[in-house]
């Protein structure tokens, strides 16, 4: 009997146990809660944070890693462009004048020295042309012939002149002789002592040296056209032959060589017994105390020198402003020339070849973006450029326009705006790239 109620007791605890909450489920810490969400969130959220420090340590494509030492940067400023470009010139004299040989012949004397002062006439040397003397001297004679027969048919023509002169003045006087007896018979006529025809045969007279002396005005008249037509073409002729005579005679002058102008004879290199031959050079003559200066320019700058743009050369501490006088065209070696002549002349003496820096100004002085003339400009050629970002841990290469350079200042015209940082260093180590990661 005791053992049923015993299981009826126990089996009646049993649920009291239950009811008294001892199967109910404990609520986790916040601890724990972070815990599960940091483990179950966490790990993929760590794996991207790594995945992106991955990516950003290694460069992209076309990225190259420098170092901020080996780099120079400058910022592009508004600022005054000074428009000139240096060169070197030689000192040159402002006038040559060549001096040739007119008639070949050989060195018979040296009267001058290479680097002598003479003035113009002065004699150089002398040359003898045997063969030349001998034809001089037979051109003379023939010369002189013509020039006689020319003389002759000069006085021909004074003689037929002067014939006619005279036949002129006896029919003047015969027909005033016959005139006047005329008179005298007519008044003796009228006192009867001269019949009739008697004081005819007068009038006949009278009238037929008239008639003569009226022949003679006109055919006086026609030969007066004809005498100055000859005149003329005898002076013509005598005149050629006077000339061809100066310029026989002059061939033989020749042979002596005179300096044309005065100044300093430079390239006189004769020798006694040397052999010339008409047109050969044998020495210049520049002129003293005047001289120019010779630059050779780039190419690149041939467009934008010309006539009349200013200069300065500097002779030690003094400027002396110059003007571009003349520009050659011709390019050689990649280069051309152009003289300059000085606004005034310079103190000191100058010395032909000597070198001298000129400062030419190509155009006025105007506010731009201006950027160092550096190494930069040799791998890019002013059309591209590394520009920093804002941070300075890189840099993009963009593309530029560069306009007018000079030695210190490249324009920009386009591609960047004032205030940004641009390398201005050397490209050559990174021209094939477009992104530099700046450590």
């Amino acid at each position: 009997m005791d053992h049923p109620v015993f299981n009826t007791a126990q089996t009646a605890a049993a649920p009291s146990i239950s009811g008294t909450g001892m199967d109910r489920a404990v609520a986790p810490s916040r601890r724990k809660k972070a815990l599960r969400y940091a483990v179950r969130y966490g790990g993929p959220v760590a794996v991207l944070f790594v995945a992106w420090g991955v990516w950003a340590l290694v460069p992209a494509s076309g990225t190259l890693s420098v170092s901020s030492d080996q780099l120079q940067v400058a910022v592009v400023k508004s600022a005054p462009f000074l428009d000139y470009l240096p060169v070197r010139a030689t000192v040159a004299p402002l006038n040559v004048t060549f001096v040739d040989a007119v008639q070949g012949g050989e060195v018979l004397q040296l009267i001058a020295h290479d680097g002598a002062l003479v003035k113009e006439g002065d004699v150089l040397a002398k040359l003898t042309n045997p063969q030349l003397q001998l034809d001089v001297t037979s051109r003379e004679a023939q010369i002189a012939s013509q020039i006689g027969s020319v003389s002759a048919q000069q006085l021909a023509l004074q003689q037929s002149r002067t014939a006619e002169e005279t036949q002129m003045a006896e029919a003047r006087y015969n027909l005033l002789k016959a005139q006047r007896e005329l008179s005298i018979r007519e008044q003796l006529h009228g006192q009867g002592f001269e019949s009739d025809a008697n004081v005819q045969s007068y009038r006949d007279e009278s009238d037929y040296y008239a008639q003569r002396l009226k022949r003679l005005n006109d055919a006086r008249v026609q030969d007066l056209s004809v005498f100055s037509r000859q005149e003329r073409e005898i002076a013509q002729e005598a005149e050629r032959l006077r000339s061809n005579l100066s310029v026989v005679r002059d061939s033989l002058n020749a042979l002596i060589l005179r300096a044309p102008v005065a100044g300093r004879v430079t390239n006189f290199e004769l020798q006694p017994g040397q052999s010339l031959k008409a047109g050969d050079k044998i020495a210049q003559i520049d002129s003293e105390g005047q001289y120019r200066l010779d630059a050779d320019i780039d190419e690149f700058y041939l467009g934008r020198v010309a006539v009349g743009e200013r200069a300065t050369a500097s002779f030690g501490d003094v400027a002396v402003p110059m003007t571009v006088s003349r520009v050659h065209p011709q390019v050689t070696n990649g280069q051309f020339r152009a003289e300059l002549t000085f606004d005034k002349p310079p103190t000191g003496d100058l010395r032909r070849g000597e070198s001298v820096d000129v400062r030419l100004t190509l155009g006025e002085t105007h506010t731009a973006l201006v950027l160092p003339n550096g190494a930069w400009m040799e791998a890019s050629g002013g059309t591209s450029a590394f520009v920093e970002n804002s941070g300075g841990r890189g840099a993009e290469r963009v593309s530029v326009t560069s306009g007018r350079r000079n030695p210190e200042q490249v324009e920009i015209t386009s591609g960047v705006h004032e205030g940004d940082h641009v390398i201005v260093s050397s490209y050559n180590s990174y021209k094939n790239f477009n992104h530099l990661s700046i450590h």
